[in-house]
């Protein structure tokens, strides 16, 4: 009951915080703004301030967290991790490049980023570090982040990959 208070409290001092400037922005940055603690464009690989000494990529991670204890899918975010595995590539229908990202809380999330509609991550390795965009859907072993590219029917959200300072969508 006290996370939950936690988190919802945190959840209404990022309304507050961001409901200010939302006026300050172009509609298309706004309605990404709007769908995420931080600048989803220009996440950085670098430590980015947040709110109440709590980092943006530390707000996410704990939306994340929540989101995968409370069972939570259909969920846009933004976030980085490192890559704690490379798998191979899900062949079955559309083509998806799979891997592995540790988040600093531990969690870990399955990555499938689909390499027919966007570039695939050429040389990634364990311990590179990957900022991502997308869409997380639940499951038992930390998550699954997907729609890591841009909707060519224009019906979804686009997400992106970051790696090496490359923005793959």
């Amino acid at each position: 009951m006290k996370n939950l208070l936690i988190v919802l409290l945190i959840v209404a001092l990022a309304y507050g915080y961001f409901d200010g400037f939302r006026d300050d922005f172009n509609d298309d940055y706004r309605d990404g703004f709007q769908s995420e603690f931080y600048d989803k464009e220009s996440l950085s690989d670098e430590p980015q301030p947040g709110i109440g000494g709590v980092s943006q990529a530390g707000l996410a991670e704990q939306k994340l967290s929540h989101a995968f204890q409370t069972k939570q899918s259909d969920l846009q975010i933004a976030g980085q991790g490192i890559v704690a595995r490379v798998l191979s590539d899900d062949l079955q229908g559309s083509r998806h490049q799979r891997f592995i990202l540790r988040l600093s809380s531990g969690q870990t999330l399955l990555i499938a980023h689909n390499i027919d509609l966007a570039p695939r991550i050429d040389g990634l390795r364990e311990g590179d570090s990957v900022s991502f965009y997308g869409e997380y859907e639940w499951n038992p072993k930390g998550g699954v982040i997907h729609w890591t590219h841009h909707d060519p029917k224009g019906r979804h959200e686009g997400g992106w990959l970051k790696h090496n300072g490359k923005i793959y969508q």
